[in-house]
């Protein structure tokens, strides 16, 4: 067989696939921990792990066995029976966060429109709103994925323009302003604030200290319902907790999960307090939400992630992380400002008069991978660069990668 190049796979998917993504000229073999290699055998720092998605690593052992050993045994059901699986990773996932009920899912943003579709039927049901009338708050910067209610929902040209008309009862107010979200409450057909505790998407914007507590505050006093969107927050990824609003002290009416939840593998959830477990009656979204597999890789993640001590240790690693951060934009003027918790940061070049630096960054970024550094960009102007290294990482990794950092920033 015709042994085929980096060029030849990416020319492959140029000619066949939709255009909907640009990705780095990288094309990825095979993987194993922090590491990946491409088709010719070169080896790169991950430290971009699927957007948080392989939280415990390429090909974590533990994980692909659990894995192996059910895709052996049963792979499917459908939710149209009862499967061996599914019940203990329910109980496993609700009395672990002390929730009363969750429904499976694939993705994160299946788990986002679960929410959405929840605090719908919550507010006709429970708050007695009138009836297509209730309104969800959503936070300009956000990105819950890519379903017309997330469409709906977003403001980035990229992901709305052209997929109108969109969902009605949606209001956007900025992110991490209090007044703006006071001013929103006073309708009362709001039913419900869905917010991500960190904006990754946006460029890992973390709000001001108090901005969660407040806004959690202002929801329950008004009735309506708090969600949190953990999708990249969960499981440890902000360190020393387990999910991202714990920081501030949040406990939420309703979070979704997905990503990190089985380490690779497709899988998402969305879990409600008991008040809201009943509104999930009659509501579905998939053939292959809880499915056997899913659900055992999820239970080896989540057994990993809490034998293992990895939530603490993300605290550790991503604290030291951070200070080496720092230092790099002590030393280039290039780096404006560097953000995030745990081991989900962001580092915003800029040039003069704090102008986003968007041709640099694409240079940065042939700059680390030329070096073996794989890295990610978000932001409004796509000037922030994205690190979330699997949360297994540890020091001497994260010495190796900031001293190709370094390289790559001298050499711009």
């Amino acid at each position: 067989m015709t042994t085929l190049t980096s060029q030849d796979y990416i020319n492959l998917e140029d000619e066949f696939g939709a255009h909907n993504y640009h990705p780095i000229d990288v094309v990825i073999d095979k993987g194993k921990g922090v590491w990946v290699w491409d088709v010719e055998g070169k080896k790169y720092l991950d430290f971009l792990s699927a957007y948080s998605a392989v939280n415990q690593g390429h090909c974590h052992p533990k994980i692909v066995n659990a894995l192996i050993e059910q895709s052996q045994k049963l792979t499917l059901t459908s939710r149209a029976f009862y499967n061996s699986c599914l019940g203990e990773y329910e109980k496993y996932i609700t009395e672990y966060f002390g929730y009363d009920k969750v429904l499976p899912m694939n993705t994160g943003v299946e788990g986002d429109e679960t929410a959405f579709k929840l605090a719908r039927k919550w507010a006709y049901a429970v708050k007695g709103i009138p009836e297509n009338k209730a309104k969800i708050i959503f936070c300009e910067g956000n990105f819950h994925g890519r379903t017309m209610m997330a469409v709906s929902a977003s403001n980035d040209p990229d992901c709305k323009d052209g997929y109108g008309p969109y969902l009605p009862g949606i209001e956007l107010i900025p992110f991490n302003n209090i007044p703006a979200l006071e001013t929103a409450l006073q309708d009362p057909n709001v039913c419900a604030f869905l917010v991500e505790p960190i904006q990754g998407e946006a460029g890992v914007m973390v709000p001001d200290e108090g901005y969660l507590k407040k806004a959690y505050d202002l929801c329950k006093s008004n009735n309506v319902l708090f969600i949190a969107d953990e999708v990249q927050t969960g499981w440890g990824r902000t360190g020393g907790k387990w999910c991202g609003i714990e920081q501030w002290g949040v406990e939420p009416d309703i979070m979704t999960f997905a990503k990190g939840l089985a380490n690779g593998v497709p899988i998402g959830a969305t879990i409600a307090t008991p008040e809201i477990a009943d509104s999930f009656k009659a509501l579905s979204i998939s053939t292959f939400g809880g499915n056997p597999v899913s659900t055992r890789g999820g239970l080896a993640t989540i057994e990993y992630i809490e034998n293992h001590k990895i939530v603490d240790q993300v605290e550790k690693v991503g604290n030291y992380l951070e200070e080496k951060l720092v230092e790099l934009k002590d030393k280039y003027p290039l780096i404006g400002d560097v953000r995030g918790k745990g081991l989900m940061l962001g580092v915003e070049l800029v040039k003069e008069k704090k102008e986003p630096a968007v041709n640099e960054i694409l240079t940065l970024f042939e700059n680390t991978k030329k070096r073996g550094l794989l890295i990610g960009k978000g932001g409004l102007y796509g000037n922030v660069v994205r690190i979330a290294p699997p949360m297994t990482v540890d020091q001497g990794i994260v010495d190796e990668a900031i001293k190709i950092l370094d390289k790559a920033f001298e050499e711009i």
